[in-house]
């Protein structure tokens, strides 16, 4: 029994779901969406053929065909969902409940919500009276923001201030961290349209000395919106990425587990859209070289960036497997080689 239409359905099925959680649909994606759910009923029968089940006699299967209905009449799916009603019944049943005397409970409920709201609206009124405000602000509703523009953000402070190479080395796992580095020197030395191979590059790196032995170490790089409407909206967070080493404390609770990140990383070359002219990399070690030691490891013509990053690369992306479509990569470096 071939495998292919199990891969098939499994990945029409979480296709589904990562479409139908977009915060923005257009005629395009919401097409993806009939076409995703398509390939799992397609190829569901395999899940007969395997013993595992019976029927597909689901309710919330059968409400899946009618996310493209209901995104088209009330709006994307993050737009309605049951924690709204969750949160109510905490405030309007078991508040409401506790008040009353648990006898003729419904109509004492409704006389205390009732007074609860009138209260609230008495409260916001005294507000803004005492605010100074001439007229309500009326809300005016804006679609959302459709710009990926992101802007990459730095502490001010390192996270360590002084990391030895050899930790960098043994507890971050940057195994070729001084190779690297000196082969970066050795490279912006050079003139700008040199060309040299990489053994040629190899020896001149052999000839930097690093006149140091620790670098200030940065444990996260964060991404934050972008206010391109200016329309005073506060910074988010909207992307991370964390490179630190693991801590050990007595008690297994306070220790913290190890973090290397890997980040989808543009060579320079890629577009707003698809693969091309990105890699996968782990990030191992964010740091920044001391500003006493510039003048004596670039020329004057080059500035290094304030902030580097030790990576270690995956493979180039592949054609996309025919059965579920991903792209496999693997390892350049495997345990250290």
């Amino acid at each position: 029994m071939s495998s292919s239409r199990l891969l098939h359905a499994v990945r029409g099925l979480l296709d589904f779901l990562y479409l139908a959680q977009y915060p923005c649909h257009s005629s395009e994606t919401l097409a993806l969406l009939d076409e995703a759910l398509d390939i799992f009923h397609n190829n569901k029968e395999i899940f007969v053929d395997l013993g595992i089940r019976n029927s597909f006699n689901l309710p919330k299967l059968h409400f899946a065909l009618h996310y493209t209905h209901m995104i088209r009449m009330y709006g994307t799916t993050d737009n309605y969902n049951t924690e709204y009603t969750e949160r109510l019944h905490i405030d309007l049943a078991k508040d409401a409940y506790r008040s009353t005397n648990h006898k003729n409970e419904f109509a004492q409920m409704t006389t205390w919500l009732e007074r609860r709201e009138k209260n609230f609206r008495h409260e916001k009124y005294i507000q803004w009276r005492l605010s100074g405000a001439a007229h309500h602000l009326h809300h005016h509703p804006r679609p959302p923001e459709m710009s990926f523009r992101r802007t990459q953000t730095m502490t001010k402070h390192p996270s360590i201030k002084a990391v030895t190479l050899d930790k960098i080395v043994n507890e971050y796992g940057a195994t070729y961290f001084r190779e690297s580095l000196t082969r970066y020197i050795a490279k912006a030395t050079l003139p700008v349209d040199a060309a040299v191979t990489f053994r040629q590059l190899k020896d001149r790196a052999g000839d930097v000395y690093l006149p140091f032995q620790t670098l200030p170490v940065f444990h996260k790089v964060k991404w934050v919106s972008v206010d391109v409407c200016g329309l005073g909206d506060h910074p988010v967070t909207v992307d991370s990425v964390h490179a630190r080493p693991g801590r050990s404390r007595p008690f297994a609770s306070d220790s913290v587990s190890p973090r290397f990140d890997t980040a989808f990383i543009n060579d320079g070359t890629g577009g707003p859209l698809g693969v091309k002219g990105y890699r996968i990399g782990q990030v191992r070690v964010v740091f920044s070289i001391p500003p006493q030691a510039l003048s004596t490891l670039f020329p004057p013509t080059f500035r290094p960036p304030k902030h580097l990053a030790y990576v270690e690369w995956f493979t180039a992306f592949q054609a996309p497997d025919r059965n579920h479509g991903l792209r496999k990569v693997s390892r350049v470096i495997k345990n250290g080689e």
